[in-house]
Parts: structure tokens; sequence; C-alpha cells
């Protein structure tokens, strides 16, 4: 049976098309995905990410546990409220999550990790935290929304009281802080500026009613998605796996290999490192007519890859995708099309963020 988060009343009400996601009946589209995709990048649109799981951690030695738990060194979060982008890794270096932490205060960290793999999540993070003297408290009685777009800020800070309008006004780029009962992060997964809100799950149909009143347009996971393809962003599942490691996926820069400190993963991180990766993740532009899909061949003068994330992109007005490709000079590929190889222009991600194509994509 499929699980429901708090706004689902709100979602069927509103016309939304509802699709099994990773075990929940979420919304795709409200009606046309491709507008909910503009009204992010031109204004603000809100999605419904009450999905995801929050688990906060506990404890005098929590910051030493994420320390060997995370590929990225806690030891970046000192102020109260940063957050950073991460992988949780196996042994071999492959990529159990992507995830967001947030340092709350000394005794108190929270990660925020993906809906369809909550349950090995869970049970790889409860199994690692046997050694540290920490408590892994998972919070489903939170809910949690995003607005999206350059006027989603605004939109959210006009519904806060004088006092905490002006701190949230103040919060920079992966920052958090408690407003009442919100805890409001500068997060996202669109390439657009806003806030990823979580909060008590009875609050959140009235939360989500008073940012439409204020209008802020609803959208489904399908704008969510052709949203992080153009903002270079991986999807897990997709893009990474436990099958590959960051440096095969991109995502080199959310390593931190250069310190002493030990992590799960390291060891065969740097194998990898000193024996030369042999495959990288890029983006492609189909020049031809035509539309990229995950699992398409990709022919390049140094061999085969594969796509692992395609779709028409709304901004570009061309067909984008990601792909695993050997090798590391080609600027062109063929990508089979239904028997066709068509021609595609390979380039480095993002390829539009903050509203705009970025330059060297197009």
């Amino acid at each position: 049976m499929l699980q429901h988060t708090p706004l689902y009343n709100a979602h069927v009400a509103a016309g939304a098309r509802m699709v099994d996601f990773g075990g929940w009946e979420m919304p795709i589209n409200y009606g046309s995905q491709i507008e909910e995709h503009h009204k992010v990048r031109q204004a603000a649109g809100m999605f419904d990410v009450s999905h995801m799981t929050v688990v906060d951690i506990l404890g005098n030695q929590s910051r030493h546990f994420l320390s060997y738990l995370l590929a990225n060194d806690v030891a970046k979060l000192q102020t109260p409220g940063r957050a950073f982008y991460t992988c949780m890794l196996n042994e071999a270096g492959g990529v159990i999550d992507d995830l967001i932490t947030y340092f709350i205060e000394k005794t108190h960290f929270r990660l925020v990790v993906n809906a369809a793999t909550h349950d090995k999540d869970m049970a790889w993070i409860t199994s690692q935290a046997r050694a540290f003297d920490i408590e892994v408290k998972e919070r489903p009685e939170l809910a949690m929304i995003a607005v999206q777009g350059p006027e989603a800020r605004a939109k959210v800070i006009a519904l806060l009281d004088d006092a905490d309008a002006q701190l949230a006004a103040e919060l920079k780029p992966f920052n958090a802080g408690q407003f009442g009962d919100k805890f409001i992060a500068r997060t996202g997964y669109t390439g657009e500026d806003g806030f990823e809100i979580s909060l008590p799950a009875d609050s959140a149909t009235a939360l989500w009613d008073q940012l439409l009143e204020a209008g802020v347009s609803p959208c489904g996971l399908g704008a969510r998605d052709t949203l992080r393809l153009e903002a270079g962003m991986n999807l897990y599942g997709q893009d990474m796996d436990e099958t590959v490691t960051p440096l095969e996926s991109g995502l080199g820069w959310t390593l931190a290999l250069k310190d002493d400190r030990a992590f799960v993963g390291k060891d065969a991180l740097l194998k990898q490192k000193e024996q030369g990766v042999a495959n990288r993740l890029v983006g492609l532009v189909l020049k031809d007519r035509g539309v990229l899909r995950p699992g398409q061949r990709v022919v390049t003068e140094d061999g085969e890859g594969i796509t692992t994330s395609g779709s028409f992109s709304p901004t570009l007005q061309k067909a984008i995708a990601f792909a695993r490709l050997p090798g590391g000079v080609a600027q062109s590929c063929q990508v089979d099309i239904r028997g066709k190889l068509l021609e595609c222009a390979i380039v480095r991600p993002p390829f539009a963020r903050n509203g705009t194509v970025c330059e060297g994509v197009i």
C-alpha cells in the first residue's frame, strides 16, 4: 500500500496527477509539467518533499560519528545552521545515498536523505552508529515543503513575523535556522534560490494554503526532475548508486580526501584515484531532433558509454542528458535513439541555473 504525505489531500483537491514514487503516492504534475518548470525558473513554485527522511544525530560523539560516516568533512560545519551536500559510501566507495547535513549545535546534527533509499539508509546509519555514543532519531512527524524560484524567498519571508522575517532574510545559501515551529534552510534541488521548510505535519496544509494565496505555484515531481537535470544535480539510482563512486559521478567536489581523517570508502577512492578514473559523468546536448532518455547507448572516439538521465529541457528548448563515458577528452559523441546515431555535444553541467542558460552549453 502506498504511503501518503500530510499534503496528499491538498494534491488531490488541486487535481494533481498522482504516481508511485519510491512507495509514496506523489504528484507528478498539476496539469502542465513545462508550465510548472517555467514558474520555478521565472517566479516561485513549491514542492511537497515530505516523503524525504529527516534524521537527527544526537549526542557528544555526533561530530566524530559523521566524520567517519560521510565523505565530506563535517569539520567544515562550525557555525550553527551551516550545511553541506555529501555522499554516504560503502567500503568499495560506492554511493549508498547523497544527502544534506546540517549542524544544529555541538550535540545535534540533522541529515535529510532520499525517500527511495529510506530502508537501506536507516539500516546502514544504525549499524555504523553502534560503535559511537550517539542516538539516531528519525523524524517522521515532520513534513517538508520546498519553495524555489527568484521570488521564493520573498514569498516565504512575507509570511513570517517581523523578527523571524529579518533573520530568514539574512540566511546565506546552505544555512538554516529554527523559526518557531519551522526549520528553514536556504537549500534546494532546482538550481534556483529558495527555502526548504521542515515543520510539524499537522501544520503543513496551512502553510501550503498560505503559499498558494501568496501566488506560489504547486509543482510536481516531473518539473522537479527537469529542473534538477538542467541544474546539473544528480538523481540517486540513475546518475549514481552503490556500483559507482563519486569520482565517476561528477561528485569529486564533495570529497575531502587530503586530510588524515578516516571515513568509510576512503581507501577505495584513493586507490581509484591513483589508478585513474576510467569513466566520467558529463552533460550532453542533442544537436538533432529527438529525445534523450536514461539507458541510451553513447558512442565516442574513446569507446561506448550510456546515458543516465535525460529529458527535454524547457529552458534550453533542446534535449539534454547526463552520460557516463570512458576517457576524458572527447568533445562530441553520438547517441543511439531508436537505432539512429544522433549527434550530441559534450558539455560540462550545469545547463541552466538562476533562470538562464549557462555559458558554453549552447
